[in-house]
């Protein structure tokens, strides 16, 4: 008798060491409404990603150290890979932490990516002028998440590839002589 699969609901670990690898990409995404913010969530935790949430843009500064009203120590050691907006929130919009996370030394080099169910084109050029990696129309789709996620994975091979090569010239220059041996080797 053939066996019956029924279907079952997939379980999406909250815990980055259960997919496997410590260096997951880390998200903050930052939008005022729950339901987006649990959408976005979902479709990042399914690509792999750890997520951070937060209901504003205000939450969003204070969460990396950036807040006027709060300033914590150990922020140095925060890694966050990208940072995912909403443009339209009250207090300050998606566009104003944008300009904040740019002016930032620490976190400048952040991708940030706006989001928005609002389609105008003035929005948009302003927000890719003043640096933002994307623009995406909601609602936010997997394949766009998985198209930044592999976009960043590449950036970050190619940093780590870099750093890499940079410490083997340190190595050589610091120890000419081993490096030769290695070199006789092959």
């Amino acid at each position: 008798m053939a066996e019956v699969l029924l279907p079952r609901k997939m379980e999406i670990p909250n815990d980055p060491s259960k997919f496997g690898s410590p260096d997951l990409l880390h998200v903050l995404a930052v939008d005022d409404s729950h339901v987006d913010r649990k959408f976005i969530e979902r479709l990042l935790r399914v690509s792999s990603c750890k997520v951070t949430v937060v209901d504003s843009a205000t939450r969003a500064l204070q969460y990396l150290g950036l807040g006027v009203e709060e300033k914590s120590v150990g922020f140095e050691d925060l890694k966050v890979n990208l940072i995912m907006t909403d443009y339209s929130m009250p207090g300050m919009t998606g566009y104003e932490l944008l300009k904040k996370i740019k002016e930032s030394s620490a976190f400048r080099q952040v991708p940030v990516v706006i989001m928005s169910s609002e389609n105008i084109l003035p929005r948009i050029d302003r927000c890719l002028e003043e640096g933002a990696e994307d623009f995406l129309l909601k609602p936010v789709k997997l394949s766009d998440v998985e198209r930044l996620r592999d976009s960043l994975m590449k950036v970050e091979d190619l940093s780590f590839t870099k750093s890499t090569q940079k410490r083997e010239l340190e190595t050589e220059n610091a120890y000419p002589v081993h490096s030769q041996l290695k070199r006789a080797k092959i």
